[in-house]
């Protein structure tokens, strides 16, 4: 099996936003799962982050990901936790070479940043609610603690939800308003009543304004079902199991 993956010319370190394929998982799961909080066969799950983990040149006990919880939490990995073992945080940072980061979306932005001048790297799982509490500037700010300069800082934004899949009500307007007034530019009029089209991406690429450079990958996880899980699409198809796609990095 070979696993798809989407990289970047920002990034200078191997790196992937993978896809859905290239994985040994079946039915809904197919074929590329790497979550480990679904219902997909375990064994599964641990050969096809084995894939990913292999795929980057790194072994895969070195592969690790997090409790994810739409924060702003930043964990420094100094070496491989156990499998499964994450904290609860949605970013990670490490200036340790080998350790792979692995970051699981499902319409969330994935955010990965490396200096590679300096040897540290990021990986962000930015849900809007993980973006709007600072997700973003607390990696780059820990990259730093680590070394890094944010002059040299670069990051690509992968495969996400986009805007125009991206139908949104007042609440999740309210509170991204409520952080500041003029990221109402970021919402554009929805079809409904009442709703509005939110270019996560966008806003993300914004949070990272002071890093050197920022590369939007385009690709739309909603849009594109042969290539991504979805969380957005399950939910209008009425519900039932899902996978989830993994972006790693690693020094």
């Amino acid at each position: 099996m070979t696993p798809e993956a989407i990289t970047s010319a920002a990034l200078c370190c191997p790196h992937g936003f993978f896809t859905r394929r290239g994985g040994v998982s079946n039915g809904p799961y197919a074929s590329l799962n790497c979550s480990l909080s679904g219902q997909d066969a375990p064994e599964a799950v641990r050969q096809n982050r084995a894939l990913v983990a292999r795929h980057l040149g790194a072994v895969p006990e070195s592969l690790v990901g997090l409790t994810q919880v739409h924060g702003a939490a930043v964990a420094v990995v100094e070496a491989p936790w156990a499998y499964g073992a994450g904290p609860p945080a949605d970013a990670m940072v490490t200036d340790r070479p080998g350790v792979a980061l692995g970051i699981i979306t499902a319409d969330c932005t994935p955010v990965l940043l490396a200096d590679r001048q300096a040897g540290v790297i990021g990986a962000v799982h930015a849900g809007w609610r993980g973006a709007v509490a600072g997700v973003l500037e607390a990696t780059v700010e820990a990259m730093v603690r680590l070394g890094a300069q944010t002059a040299s800082i670069a990051a690509a934004i992968g495969p996400c939800i986009r805007q125009q899949s991206y139908e949104v009500g007042p609440d999740l307007r309210d509170a991204v308003l409520a952080h500041d007034g003029g990221h109402a530019v970021f919402f554009a009029n929805g079809v409904r009543r009442n709703r509005w089209q939110f270019d996560l991406a966008g806003y993300c690429r914004m949070r990272l304004a002071g890093i050197a450079q920022v590369d939007v990958l385009d690709a739309d996880t909603l849009a594109d079902a042969d290539r991504f899980f979805s969380h957005r699409r399950r939910t209008l198809a009425g519900g039932g199991p899902i996978g989830h796609q993994i972006s790693a990095i690693m020094l």
